[in-house]
């Protein structure tokens, strides 16, 4: 499952044409690379082009597996949630 932080940046990508991650948070602070990373190595992003003006910038977008474990993680959140009531 991944962190808060990797859900958050992963769920950015659904609402976006083909799934393109963003580079800055909603307070326009500039995403971890390590949070990047890691979820590249899960498979659920991967990068999409290289910027050559910004040659360090990951640009990436959502991998099919990352949507699944989204669909999955918010099955588990709202089983959950249902559990409560």
């Amino acid at each position: 499952m991944p962190t808060t932080a990797q859900r958050q940046y992963l769920t950015r990508g659904l609402s976006q044409a083909g799934g393109k991650l963003p580079l800055f948070d909603e307070w326009g602070q500039a995403i971890s690379p390590k949070t990047v990373r890691a979820c590249i190595r899960a498979g659920w992003a991967e990068p999409w082009f290289n910027n050559p003006l910004k040659p360090d910038w990951l640009v990436c977008k959502l991998t099919d597996k990352g949507r699944s474990m989204l669909g999955a993680a918010a099955q588990v959140e709202l089983g959950a949630t249902d559990a409560l009531a």
